[in-house]
């Protein structure tokens, strides 16, 4: 929808004010660096305005890259710059008269990652197990769970402007940059590949993601699906270079979920194969039989050997899983101190003294909110995948949008059960496109939402 004169008059005017309000409180007082760092920051939000879809998609796009330039800050430079541009547009909207496109499930969202401010109150008010001198630490990871009401929030706004499937489409190009890095690794003789992501755990999330877009496009895409099939192997191939075994055990999930659901003996027989061929390649690795082996001396693996065993045989052995079972031991005593409301948004390292995480999501969340915090995050979770069954449930007169909710629901499946052994509420990029993808699962598709859509300007 085109902008009229007098709300163009308004844009202006209010863009205008914002650049001059920066400009002026850093003139004369900052850096030149700072200053052009500046001038390409409203040059930004500029484009953002006369190009907004072309600049969420692009938003999309670069995430997947960003972690490279951890050490300077950009990963957290994104995540605020893109919850002001989201506070900015919804501004600009009410000032030109026109809609915010949200849905109640944004309001889920959003009143949840509002909910978890109360934590940062509590540590003002000496209510928590850490006093406010952590309280920069608490505010950063507050400002990280707002990116996902954030980019669900973004992405709601091109409903009706850009097909669901160029969206999904748009992401795939989110991939080239990581894959190739990837390969250089590889190439190089890295361990454990972990391309532009910080950890090779995170990297695997990220590929099991969009393993199952592609699943999905193979199955809703006619003709050429040979190019899917060829981009899934190479997926694939790289979730076994991460030696990450428990992502082996959520593709496992995701495929199940998917293929057994249709109850279609060809679709089951080839989620079966690609289970079959991620598991055989990692396997036949040197380090994914230490792994494998590695689990035999575990209680898991060894019913003979127990739980106080495993944990006196960490501080000995290099077995990640007994470390990780003396991990767990460590944080809950810690949590025994404070109970209730534990120890601050992301401070369940700082609990410990530790350098590492838990590895146990649903511990960190009791050690950083304790008892209500883990309420809080089991109800975020329980309420995502009923909200995806639901959405399911609802399509049936779609299969596209269906076959999509179904692989949300397979993604959020898994990933309650990784997170018993992994950090995966600490993978900003797996999750920044869960909750980009998850928007449109509750739209109104048609035939043409499908096949086009036109790329058009603000708003």
């Amino acid at each position: 929808m085109a902008l009229d004169t007098k709300n163009k008059l308004k844009l202006g005017v209010f863009l205008l004010s914002v650049a001059i309000c920066i400009l002026t409180a850093i003139l004369g007082e900052l850096s030149l660096q700072l200053l052009v760092l500046v001038s390409v920051g409203i040059l930004v939000i500029i484009y953002f305005f006369s190009e907004f879809e072309k600049s969420v998609l692009g938003l999309l796009i670069i995430r997947s890259s960003l972690d490279l330039f951890s050490a300077q800050q950009l990963p957290a430079l994104y995540g605020v710059g893109i919850e002001f541009l989201a506070i900015l547009f919804v501004i600009v909207l009410i000032i030109t008269g026109h809609s915010i496109q949200t849905d109640k499930f944004w309001l889920f969202l959003m009143s949840w990652a509002l909910f978890q401010s109360m934590w940062l109150i509590l540590m003002l008010v000496g209510g928590l197990g850490f006093d406010d001198s952590y309280l920069s630490e608490s505010i950063r990871e507050w400002v990280r769970l707002l990116l996902w009401p954030t980019i669900y929030l973004l992405v709601m706004q091109l409903k009706g402007r850009v097909s669901p499937s160029r969206i999904i489409s748009s992401m795939f190009f989110s991939l080239p940059i990581p894959l190739v890095v990837a390969l250089y690794q590889i190439r190089s003789g890295e361990l454990r590949v972990f391309s532009t992501f910080g950890h090779a755990n995170a990297f695997a999330t990220f590929l099991l993601l969009f393993i199952v877009l592609a699943w999905w496009k193979l199955n809703n895409t006619q003709g050429h699906k040979w190019l899917w099939i060829a981009l899934i192997s190479t997926l694939a191939f790289f979730l076994v270079s991460t030696k990450a075994l428990f992502s082996l055990v959520m593709l496992s999930i995701c495929m199940l979920v998917i293929t057994i659901s249709k109850v279609s003996p060809l679709k089951l027989i080839s989620g079966l194969l690609l289970i079959v061929f991620v598991i055989g390649l990692f396997a036949s690795s040197e380090f994914g039989q230490e792994r494998l082996e590695s689990v035999q001396k575990t209680p898991l693996g060894n019913p003979e050997i127990t739980v106080s065993r495993a944990i006196l045989n960490s501080e000995i052995d290099s077995n990640s899983f007994n470390w990780r079972l003396s991990q767990w031991h460590k944080v809950l005593k810690a949590w025994e101190k404070h109970p209730n409301f534990g120890y601050g948004l992301g401070l369940s390292m700082q609990s410990i003294d530790s350098k590492y995480l838990p590895h146990n999501e649903y511990i960190r969340a009791m050690v950083e909110g304790g008892i209500v915090g883990l309420g809080a995050f089991l109800t975020f979770f329980i309420a995502l995948f009923l909200r995806t069954l639901n959405l399911y449930r609802s399509a049936s007169d779609h299969k596209p949008r269906q076959d999509l909710c179904l692989s949300l629901s397979a993604l959020i499946a898994a990933t309650m059960i990784g997170m018993i052994t992994e950090n995966i509420w600490g993978h900003t990029v797996f999750l920044f496109y869960f909750f980009a993808l998850l928007p449109i699962t509750g739209w109104e598709w048609t035939d043409d939402s499908i096949s086009s859509s036109k790329i058009t300007s603000f708003p």
